[in-house]
């Protein structure tokens, strides 16, 4: 039996998605690019090429096929336009929030609906209870967020903090025009490791969670 996460606001738009746990199953026909931790953004309807998306942490369409990206701690992030004729997936590892992958997404899907309102949904992600980053991490944040210390962070140890990986991406939204944000999905990866996937408590190894959106027409 599946136990995939939906968000109401996508739900609301008729926009099939979902995010997914150890025991959900993606569904078939999932076009998904190899991901990278950078900020590149496929349209996976205008990829001819049949070797697949190539490398990307980001997916639009408009297509007949369902678009995701996977994770195990990392943020999911889909997207619709309000008419649910454009989607997107986003893969928001620190890398990727880094490299501006929130703002490179959306940029595309703006493109593709210019003029729509944007729906966003967060899904499972290590949380700031179990997220301690080093400064190397803040500090490669922190140029696309300067208050990210005093709002996406707490204290840990010398040398460290604990990160709202979720306000990161959420607060990346906000910059590219996206403030109609669900974040009812979210879920501590970490916490719950008899339902997620999570490299923070299992390590490299571990199974990867399938996060899915398909646009309605």
């Amino acid at each position: 039996m599946s136990d995939a996460i939906l968000s109401e606001r996508l739900s609301a738009l008729g926009v099939p998605h979902a995010f997914g746990t150890r025991q959900a199953v993606p569904p078939p026909g999932l076009l998904r690019p190899q991901q990278v931790h950078g900020a590149v953004v496929v349209e996976a309807d205008r990829v001819a090429a049949p070797g697949g998306l190539g490398e990307a942490d980001a997916v639009v369409t408009a297509g007949d096929d369902p678009i995701g990206i996977v994770t195990a701690d990392c943020v999911p992030v889909l997207v619709a336009a309000a008419s649910g004729a454009v989607v997107a997936a986003i893969h928001g590892g620190w890398r990727g929030l880094a490299a501006g992958v929130v703002e490179a997404g959306i940029a595309c899907l703006q493109r593709r609906a210019p003029g729509e309102r944007l729906v966003a949904a967060l899904g499972p992600s290590v949380g700031p209870c179990c997220y301690e980053v080093d400064e190397p991490v803040l500090a490669a944040l922190e140029p696309r967020d300067p208050e990210l210390r005093a709002v996406a962070t707490r204290t840990a140890r010398p040398g460290h903090a604990w990160l709202d990986l979720t306000l990161v991406a959420t607060r990346a939204l906000a910059r590219a025009g996206v403030t109609d944000v669900d974040t009812t999905p979210y879920a501590c990866t970490a916490c719950n490791p008899t339902r997620f996937y999570s490299v923070r408590h299992e390590g490299p190894e571990t199974g990867r969670l399938h996060h899915w959106i398909h646009p309605t027409t």
